[in-house]
């Protein structure tokens, strides 16, 4: 049976590098796995005084995320680290789903992930954060298998990701071992 795959990409920019990246796994994928891609621009940012009953868009994000049979993350970097808008996502995850009960299981409870980033240096510091954040929460994420793309002088100035031989393999390396992981 095949696995269902949620693409979260951490940009909101129609044509961002990472959303770019995101189709080409999906294309080295192909038919292995069901990818769908979380929509989450109406997420409000996270805020106790509004968490229960958690905001329908919420409710939704949480649903799509807890059933995927995983999560793939692509991640910009600003700053040396991962958006705002990952951070928010993951601390509306990290809340009880019911109010007071913080024993129950969470959206993401031991759900497996994997992460890939591009940016300057491979996104390198993000995705560092990132690992840092979602091992906190206690997410399956996948050991040793991240991609790091760091990007070319044309995506800086034109706007065209432009991935190597080497980048793609890397990619498709990832993708097989995530399929594997989610079994």
């Amino acid at each position: 049976m095949k696995k269902n795959i949620l693409f979260i990409v951490g940009s909101l920019r129609k044509e961002s590098f990472n959303k770019q990246i995101a189709h080409k796994v999906e294309e080295i994928i192909g038919d292995r796995a069901n990818i769908s891609y979380l929509e989450y621009a109406d997420v409000p940012f996270m805020n106790q005084d509004i968490e229960f009953p958690s905001p329908m868009p919420v409710s939704k994000m949480r649903e799509t995320v807890a059933s995927a049979d995983g999560v793939w993350v692509f991640t910009p970097e600003y700053n040396h680290s991962y958006p705002a808008i990952i951070k928010n996502l993951f601390d509306w995850l990290s809340r009880p789903l019911v109010a007071g009960n913080y024993n129950a299981p969470l959206a993401i409870t031991n759900k497996k992930m994997t992460i890939s980033g591009a940016g300057g240096r491979g996104a390198m510091g993000s995705r560092e954060q990132l690992t840092n954040l979602l091992s906190f929460l206690k997410v399956d994420l996948m050991p040793n298998n991240q991609t790091g793309i760091a990007l070319n002088k044309e995506a800086w100035t034109e706007g065209r990701l432009i991935l190597t031989d080497k980048q793609m393999e890397e990619l498709s390396y990832q993708a097989t071992a995530f399929i594997n992981y989610l079994d």
